[in-house]
């Protein structure tokens, strides 16, 4: 099923996409050089939004929980990609520890893990799950409802490895974010390989750090393919010592969403783009959609209710917001069933795997959709990633899909330059 746009591609992406179709040799050589300096994380998904007039990454996760929404029929893609990833790490692994988020009674999270392991095993390991949650004391069996189960088992800590009972990995993959700090179970491993690195994970992260790599990477990328590097890139500003609850630097706050606002409005009169400049004010670190807001005005920081002044003071696991990522909202302008839609790419090592549509029938192009209600749609890769360069601008499925890939990349680029700037050991990592 492909989407279609409500603004036909035209102008500015028009010119994108034969830019990119045209220099695809160039584009893939130069990923292949990239990723000869760096590591890519282990796996990674990335929200995209495609407005028309500018197609941009709004999110990056180091650890997707939604393999269970990918098309069967990528599955082969997926295995290859995590066979090339561990021959890399450990060519000779034989057992892996899959952690888990402690919500594991999330029967669509419980699906995605069941994914995942499928994809290990046939990968080429045993895999077994244990979990960080003090409430899992024995192997605990959870029936899902496509008539899989999982086995969720209670961790084992020796003084140098981590395990389950009779279960050594040579390999621990996390899909846990950390967001509630790092556990001292998970802190001095040794001769065992955590993936991702500990400083991936929300404790340490930060999306400011995230998109300040991705801004080096798109420059280089759109100088070589002669392109406004704004098409590509959101722009964004942190701000700091925050507190909704006791409306402590609101003032600051609404300044900087006004300079932001400012940047966007003169990119806007340059394209002769009529639509109307918002900005997304993020927590600077988490997931799920939680402390995310849409402002059109400066004016609405002060007029904020206490409801809403509620909703951004907390993210996941209970934690405390005090500095923002004011983003360059990004319109999505495709559809599927007249419902809005965004595209969410997802990666193994330095391959495209696959992705979904995330599509929400409650919420308006300049919304965020990654909210209750939300349900995805897959996207089959295998048929359509290759571009036609002979198509028509904006009228083959593929070389959007192909720019979709593309441009995820470049943020998975920018996560493996993110890591290494944060990177508390760098000789190890």
């Amino acid at each position: 099923m492909v989407p279609h746009l409500v603004t036909a591609l035209k102008g500015p992406l028009l010119d994108l996409e034969k830019k990119i179709l045209d220099a695809t040799p160039g584009i893939e050589r130069w990923f292949r050089l990239e990723w000869q300096e760096h590591t890519p994380p282990f796996y990674c998904s990335v929200d995209l939004r495609n407005a028309g007039f500018k197609l941009a990454p709004i999110d990056t996760n180091l650890f997707p929980g939604g393999f269970n929404n990918l098309a069967p029929e990528v599955l082969p893609l997926a295995v290859q990609a995590a066979m090339a990833a561990i021959e890399k790490i450990c060519p000779d692994a034989k057992n892996l520890l899959l952690i888990p988020e402690r919500h594991t009674r999330n029967s669509f999270y419980l699906q995605n893990l069941a994914r995942l392991s499928t994809i290990m095993r046939h990968a080429g390991l045993n895999v077994r799950l244990g979990s960080l949650s003090d409430d899992i004391t024995e192997p605990t069996t959870i029936e899902l409802p496509d008539g899989q189960h999982v086995v969720i088992e209670p961790l084992e800590r020796s003084p140098r490895r981590l395990g389950l009972k009779n279960f050594d990995p040579c390999s621990i993959l996390l899909n846990n974010d950390l967001s509630a700090g790092i556990p001292p179970i998970l802190e001095g491993l040794h001769e065992q390989y955590l993936l991702p690195p500990l400083h991936a994970g929300w404790a340490v992260r930060r999306k400011s750090q995230h998109f300040s790599a991705y801004d080096d990477i798109v420059k280089k990328f759109a100088k070589m393919i002669d392109v406004d590097p704004w098409m590509l890139n959101p722009y964004f500003a942190k701000c700091e010592g925050i507190d909704f609850d006791e409306r402590v630097g609101e003032e600051k706050l609404a300044d900087t969403v006004d300079a932001v606002l400012k940047k966007i409005n003169k990119k806007y009169r340059e394209y002769g783009i009529t639509e109307k400049p918002f900005v997304v004010i993020k927590a600077d670190a988490g997931t799920y959609g939680m402390g995310v807001m849409m402002v059109h005005d400066a004016a609405e920081i002060k007029n904020l209710n206490r409801r809403e002044r509620t909703k951004m003071s907390v993210v996941k696991e209970g934690l405390e917001v005090h500095d923002v990522i004011v983003q360059e909202g990004v319109y999505t302008f495709e559809r599927i069933n007249e419902a809005v839609a965004e595209p969410v790419v997802y990666m193994i090592d330095r391959y495209v795997v696959g992705g979904f549509y995330r599509v929400h029938t409650g919420r308006g192009t300049d919304e965020n959709l990654n909210a209750p209600g939300m349900h995805f749609v897959p996207l089959a890769f295998e048929h359509t990633a290759l571009p036609d360069v002979h198509a028509k601008p904006g009228a083959a499925p593929p070389n959007r899909f192909y720019m979709y890939g593309v441009v995820a990349r470049l943020a998975l680029l920018a996560a493996s330059v993110e890591l290494e700037r944060t990177d508390p050991d760098p000789e190890t990592y």
